[in-house]
């Protein structure tokens, strides 16, 4: 599974209206953020062991336009991984992390979901 690229036009609906249908699991990170160059293979190679039916795995660039997306979440740094469900934030976390925490988050979300 890739991520799916979202942008402030196609957030509503395939991040805020997907997660009414399987948790939604959003990177938003910055081109220039070493901690986020860090996490992106991580999180895609943990991403590639699960269904895509399961989980939505996007991804937004934090620049422009999007940092609204960045505003509206009161996102402090980057990355920030937010997961989402039913149209509503249920978690995040913050900063580069090791392949064992991602799928914890991912496992942890999808029981709740």
């Amino acid at each position: 599974m890739s991520a799916l690229e979202i942008n402030v036009d196609n957030f509503e609906a395939l991040v805020l209206d997907e997660s009414h249908h399987r948790l939604v699991v959003l990177d938003i990170s910055a081109e220039w953020c070493g901690p986020c160059n860090v996490l992106e293979p991580i999180i895609n190679s943990v991403a590639l062991e699960y269904d895509e039916k399961e989980f939505l795995l996007a991804k937004i660039e934090a620049e422009d336009e999007n940092m609204k997306i960045a505003g509206r979440y009161a996102v402090r740094g980057f990355p920030t991984v937010i997961a989402f469900i039913n149209g509503e934030e249920v978690d995040r976390f913050h900063s580069a992390q090791t392949p064992d925490f991602v799928r914890n988050f991912i496992d942890t979300n999808l029981s709740k979901s």
